[in-house]
């Protein structure tokens, strides 16, 4: 994929962006929802929230960071961007009769993991570790949750939502690539190398223990809801073939070790790998909640009002 403008896509993102006042939450639809579709929608939406907020606090850490003040200013609407996704996914759980009050869906334990981490070493991580990591993340699991949804819930209420929300994703991933390619631009063999040296962090390798388990939960919870892990793999492929289109994507070191990840992640007779991962999935599942520090004070910014 070629390069995209940034002054461009920021005057775009600019032009574009929305509230959740714009839909109407009280819409005829909601009755579409079975009862044999609301508690395993119930915590697929929680899932679904939570990673949005992963990504919102990501983005925030990557502005503080960004290389231009045009990918500064992109960065930090994006940030808000996918806050506002959280809400409105919290504002379809409220319609469903998912929420009591102002009750915030819990993260499940790995979510809360990478939560943890994002809160306390995101803002010292360089931009182009989380400028991968994101954008795998958003396609792989945003991607095939969202897709997901609108096959299967009837609702028309939560396909208008998801129109915008999927417009903004688009161009999330738009300009997750093309950085990918700039951070690849010109690198010679010692350039790269020196990229790959946060992985020598232990703050960094602390992100990997809680992220890898993150991939392999999320894998059971789609495949509890009916996603077949073929529809999952497929859409992590994508970064593969996007991320790799180009011989400036191919030189950026982070493109190719999430890249050799993936492919760890989708061939699941790779016992040496999933094994082990299965396993912290289940260890972590063991840890009290009561356990795990206080949810970061960023999280109060959710709401499921309807604000501008």
């Amino acid at each position: 994929m070629a390069s995209i403008d940034l002054d461009k896509m920021l005057a775009k993102i600019k032009s574009t962006q929305w509230a959740l006042s714009d839909i109407d939450w009280d819409a005829p639809g909601a009755e579409l929802i079975t009862e044999e579709q609301w508690p395993k929608l119930k915590d697929f939406m929680a899932d679904l929230m939570w990673i949005e907020h992963v990504g919102a606090r990501a983005f925030a850490a990557m502005a503080k960071k960004a290389p231009t003040e045009t990918l500064r200013q992109i960065y930090t609407y994006f940030h808000a961007e996918e806050q506002r996704h959280a809400n409105a996914e919290m504002a379809l759980m409220k319609r469903w009769g998912m929420l009591e009050g102002d009750e915030i869906p819990e993260p499940n334990i790995n979510l809360r993991l990478v939560i943890e981490w994002l809160d306390r070493y995101s803002d010292e991580m360089p931009v182009y570790v989380l400028g991968t990591v994101v954008p795998m993340l958003e396609i792989a699991l945003d991607g095939a949750l969202c897709t997901f949804l609108l096959e299967t819930v009837k609702d028309p209420v939560c396909h208008q939502a998801f129109e915008k929300i999927n417009d903004d994703e688009s161009r999330h991933l738009g300009v997750g690539f093309s950085v990918m390619e700039m951070q690849g631009r010109g690198k010679t063999f010692i350039g790269a190398t020196k990229m790959l040296a946060p992985l020598l962090d232990p703050r960094l390798m602390l992100g990997i223990a809680s992220y890898v388990p993150l991939l392999n939960k999320m894998r059971d919870n789609i495949i509890t809801m009916g996603l077949s892990e073929e529809r999952l793999y497929a859409a992590m492929a994508k970064f593969e073939k996007i991320g790799g289109r180009t011989e400036d994507g191919r030189r950026n070191p982070w493109y190719q070790v999430i890249r050799q990840h993936a492919k760890l992640v989708v061939n699941r007779k790779n016992r040496a790998y999933h094994v082990p991962v299965d396993g912290m999935v289940k260890l972590t599942g063991l840890i009290p909640r009561r356990a795990l520090p206080a949810v970061p004070s960023w999280v109060k910014e959710l709401t499921y009002e309807p604000t501008a």
